[in-house]
């Protein structure tokens, strides 16, 4: 099969873990691990998340500028791309040192989008590491950024716009068709606009999941699959919840899920199931096999109504 895998930055980089280069070496190398494991068999496509990444260069950024006012932060389309490599960079090293047979290609993408978009009044994307409330507080008194509640802990949120067009598209295919892993629009791609027949960077991060559908879609996936800390919850984190077996848009629209969260990932594969391109699911990171094998995660398909797990 052709499949795209969208591997969340969290999921790469554990809640309220340091962001150390050794942290994320250590998750990655048991992503890379998931991946080889079915790269002989199926055509693969990567998408990663960067939110800690980008977030953690947006600190260092914000840090640096205090010290030397000269030197004016980086906008965040490039420090999106700064994300692309370092992380392309480890999972393509790590799936290589699993297999030494695979061929293995990141490419820095650019991801276009609208100026326009209404994300931009309504900034919904976390990035960067959990604060307390107090903390955030204190952080939005003394500056633009804007924090919300991500669970119990409080994260940055920035725009997350829609993704409208891969810009390197036909690359990613012709590496698809030379027998690659293809690691590409990581953390949702590079936002860029098209205006005067110029592309220009936007700050703003797309969600990596959305673009992970939109390149599934065109390139004819037949199954997409979201990595993250596991399945698709009713009454998630609540005495009643139950893990969801089966689903499908119908039975999914029934639901809240949250904006800045599992929200993008279910509008994400249930938009790609309705294209009938074909089956998407959500699940751990380290259950790939399992989810490809209908054992594990959250399978999201047509038709009526939801499967729970007993």
């Amino acid at each position: 099969m052709r499949i795209v895998l969208a591997l969340g930055g969290n999921a790469l980089l554990a809640r309220g873990q340091a962001l150390t280069a050794e942290n994320q070496r250590q998750n990655i190398q048991k992503a890379a691990k998931s991946i080889a494991a079915i790269a002989k068999d199926n055509e693969i496509i990567v998408i990663h998340g960067n939110g800690p990444q980008v977030g953690m260069l947006m600190e260092q950024n914000a840090v640096y500028h205090e010290s030397s006012p000269a030197t004016t932060p980086y906008p965040m389309d490039v420090l999106g791309a700064e994300t692309c490599g370092m992380v392309g960079y480890m999972l393509q090293q790590e799936i290589k040192n699993i297999d030494n047979a695979l061929n293995i290609a990141t490419i820095v993408t650019q991801t276009l989008i609208s100026a326009d978009d209404p994300a931009f009044s309504n900034p919904t994307k976390f990035v960067g590491p959990i604060y307390s409330q107090e903390e955030a507080t204190s952080i939005m008194m003394k500056s633009d950024k804007i924090f919300k509640a991500d669970g119990d802990k409080y994260r940055r949120v920035v725009p997350s716009p829609q993704p409208i067009d891969i810009v390197e598209l036909d690359q990613v295919e012709t590496l698809l068709k030379a027998d690659n892993i293809v690691i590409a629009c990581g953390g949702g791609g590079v936002p860029v606009e098209f205006k005067n027949n110029k592309y220009r960077g936007i700050e703003c991060v797309i969600d990596k999941d959305l673009t992970a559908e939109l390149i599934a879609e065109k390139l004819n996936a037949e199954m997409f699959i979201i990595l993250t800390d596991g399945s698709v919850y009713k009454d998630f984190g609540k005495e009643t919840q139950q893990e969801m077996k089966l689903a499908t848009p119908n039975g999914l629209a029934q639901f809240n899920f949250p904006a800045g969260s599992m929200g993008p990932k279910i509008d994400a594969v249930c938009k790609f199931v309705n294209s009938n391109k074909g089956d998407a699911a959500i699940g751990s990171l380290f259950e790939l096999n399992n989810i490809i094998a209908h054992q594990s995660g959250t399978l999201i398909t047509k038709g009526e109504g939801i499967q729970y797990y007993k």
